[in-house]
Order: structure tokens, then sequence, then C-alpha cells
């Protein structure tokens, strides 16, 4: 007899607690096979296609192709085992999670040593349901008993005396639900197990009536905002989180200077004639920052704001800027600093495919302790950009144009390029600032000068 298992969205890894279906890669009715990718999912980092692990035939789908779940909410049902194709015809009845293959996401194994993420309970109380099940319905499952009705509660949703303590809910999509309406969740009284507050509680007091508010001034009615709407969820929403978090904590400064980097091209151009493989611009710019961060460790650091220390760091995680379809996104490479031109080249070329094809796994995204912002290949000169918050400093270069430039006491045309340092004014003042920047253009200038350091 056929024996229906559900499959939960697994532990994303990275502090991730969400993610939006993007694309159904199964049907119900199909017949999948053990860590085959049922659905493609977009968290605030990255696209992965999660794997199911049991094998056997899809019965029900939970969520339309846009819906966003959180991690623990159900996915799908199979029905494994013999007789499966009848249990999927007769829609039975999913059954507790038996163990599975491991291999529940796209670079991350099953982590049975860690709680759940954001399931709380009560002292003295049974571990409540899953939240999800509140707020996920199934799509194309076949039909099935309807539950009995609960008994009637007077107060469902109603108003109640603030309560101490922790807040009696675990889902994370009704905690947003209530922070989007300006809901109180302490002043909710639950209708769930020992006072879980579920997503009906929180729409139940969204459509109790306000009290009247007191007469104020009349003035006149804005006017409603016309165009088109774009949710901020998502990688966009993350970036949006990220970039508003970096302006609220880190006083930043931007120092620029512009350089010859005539020498620097053809430098380049000599490596690349010399046969092997080819030598980018931006490894070269991020080996010339590895040096310079060797010099000044103090742009290598982040703030412990917990503890008011400033926290320098050995290794350099290089990040640096990539555009996509899907938006920004900032890889970082491991260790740069013991990477040669070629292996940097190399490894910005990977990542850079991987985050076009929207392949990047969440810790290809995270860890970065200095970024290198090419904007020049948008056209532009400068920018002042905002710092990769938890980083403390950020280098920009600009496009590499010919101009008329002072060389040997003569004008003559150069590869001309401006760079731009924005640093956080707390780990260093002007003076490690400026000199980190006059380095970087010294080198850029002269790549001689880079030796020194190898």
């Amino acid at each position: 007899m056929a024996q229906v298992m559900e499959f939960k969205l697994p532990d994303l890894g990275e502090g991730l607690t969400e993610a939006e279906i993007v694309r159904w890669l199964v049907a119900v009715g199909d017949v999948v096979a053990v860590d085959q990718p049922v659905v493609e999912v977009e968290t605030a980092k990255a696209m992965v296609e999660v794997p199911c692990p049991y094998g056997g035939v899809v019965t029900a789908r939970f969520g339309e192709e846009g819906t966003e779940l959180p991690v623990g909410a159900p996915l799908i049902t199979v029905a494994v085992g013999a007789g499966a194709a009848a249990a999927a015809g007769a829609g039975a009845q999913a059954e507790p999670e038996a163990s599975g293959s491991g291999n529940v996401l796209v670079g991350y194994g099953t982590d049975h040593s860690r709680p759940a993420r954001r399931r709380r309970v009560r002292p003295g109380s049974a571990a409540p349901a899953p939240a999800a099940a509140a707020v996920s319905r199934p799509v194309a499952a076949a039909p099935a008993p309807a539950p009995a009705a609960a008994p009637a509660q007077a107060a469902v949703g109603a108003p109640a005396a603030p309560v101490a303590g922790p807040v009696p809910v675990i889902s994370p999509l009704v905690r947003k639900l209530a922070r989007d309406h300006g809901i109180d969740l302490r002043a909710l009284r639950g209708s769930g197990p020992e006072g879980l507050i579920l997503r009906a509680d929180v729409e139940a007091a969204l459509k109790a009536p306000a009290p009247a508010p007191a007469p104020a001034p009349a003035v006149a009615a804005p006017v409603a905002a016309a165009g088109e709407r774009i949710p901020l969820k998502g990688l966009r929403g993350a970036v949006a989180d990220k970039l508003s978090r970096s302006r609220r904590e880190i006083p930043d400064a931007t120092c620029w200077v512009d350089a010859d980097a005539t020498e620097l091209m053809a430098a380049r151009a000599a490596m690349n004639a010399a046969g092997g493989p080819k030598v980018s611009v931006l490894a070269l710019l991020a080996r010339i920052c590895t040096a310079a961060l060797a010099r000044y460790p103090e742009l290598n650091s982040t703030v412990d704001l917990a503890t008011n220390e400033i926290v320098r760091l050995p290794a350099v995680h290089l990040g640096f800027a990539a555009q996509t379809e899907r938006g920004l996104v900032v890889p970082v490479v491991r260790d740069a600093q013991g990477r040669s031109a070629e292996s940097l080249t190399a490894e910005f070329a990977r990542m850079t495919e991987l985050a076009r094809t929207g392949k990047l796994a969440p810790s290809d995204l995270t860890g970065g302790t200095f970024t290198l912002n090419n904007y020049g290949v948008f056209g532009v000169d400068g920018s002042t950009p905002i710092i990769n918050h938890p980083e403390a400093a950020m280098l920009g270069v600009g496009r590499i144009v010919p101009k008329p430039w002072v060389h040997q006491g003569e004008l003559a045309v150069r590869q001309v390029v401006q760079l731009s340092l924005t640093f956080d004014h707390r780990v260093c003042d002007g003076g490690a600032a400026g000199g980190f920047l006059r380095y970087v253009a010294d080198c850029v200038e002269s790549p001689a000068v880079l030796l020194r350091s190898l």
C-alpha cells in the first residue's frame, strides 16, 4: 500500500527563512525520482532548484508560482511504495515525514542537529502544529474529507491585554502580515493551541472596526500615485534592506583620484601576448587591492556594534559587483590575497556566469570583507557607491578612456581612469584612506610598484 509523504521547504541556510516559488518543475500525477528537482525558488540571495528526497507520484502541490512560503511550509506530497499510482488518484492524506535522502537543497545537506528555525513552544505546552499549514493551500490536490469544525471561540483575533514575554506566534508570514498592517501581536488573543496566533486571527483583527479617530484639521486629500507598482521582495528587497542599513549605520566618506592607466593596460597586453590564460583588467585591479589592503589593514575590517570594537580581518574575501537580469549581486572570491591574476580572472569569470544564470549559492554572496565595484562597464567615470554592509570600504573604478594628460612634462593622450574609495570613517581617518587610494593609483600608473609587495 502506498504511503503519502509530505515534503516541506527545507532549511535554506545563511539565515534565510522564506522563499518565493518561481517555477514548478513537476505537476500533480508526475512520477519523480529521489533527489529530482521539483520546484525552483528564489530567496533573498539566490535562485535554487529544490530536490525532493522521496521517489513516487506527486499527489499535491502547495502554493502557486509567485507565492512566498516560510521554511517548513509544505511544498508537495508524494505517494511512495506499492500502489503509489492508486494513492495519487485517491488523494491520500499526508503522513508524518520520514527520513529522506538528506540532499534536500542544492548546495546544502540535511542538518538534524539544529532545531527548525522560528519554532517556539510556550512553557508547559505541547509543540504547536506548523503555522505554514494555515497559510498554504494545496494546488490541484485531490479532494480530502473536510476537518471537523473547531469549537467556536468568542474572541478569535479580538484585542486582548498586552502580554509579557514571547509573542505566541511562530509563522514569519503571520508576523509580516501584522507588521505590514500595523497590528500589535501582543494585543491579540490567538485561536490556536495554547493561544497560538494564526493568520486568521490577524485577518479578523484587520476586519474589526477601528476606533473613531479624533477630529483633525481639514487638509487637502493627497493625490493617489499612479503607475506601476513593483514589490520590494526577493533579491530586490534584500538589496534595498542592506543598502538602507548601510546608510543608517555607517558614517561613510568618499575620496577619489584620476590615474594614468596607460602602463597598466600595456602590462596586461604584454601578459596576454605571452600566451596562456588571458588576464582581465578586473583581476589586475583586484591584485592591486589585496596588496593595498596588506598595507592598510584597517580597511579590511568591520565594526562590531555589540562590543563597540573594530575587528580587523585576517583574510581578504573580495566581493565584486555583478549586474544581472535579477539585479545587482555581489559574489565573493574567498582568500583573494593568495590568488594570482590568472586565478582571479578565472574565478571572476566562473562566478559571473553563475550570477547571470541565477545559480549562485547563498554562501557565494556572503562573507565579503572588501568590495571592488567596476562601474566603468556602464560607461561612467565616477560614483559614490554605498558600502556593502558590514564591510568597511569599497573601491570604485570608472571607465578607462583616452584623455589629455601631462606625461613627462608634455601634453599627451593617455588612458585615464577615475578611482574612488568610499570608506567607513569609524575604522580609519582620511590619512589611511588617502594612503590606500594613492597606493592603488601608483600601482595603476606604474605596475612595477606592485612587484615590491609580491
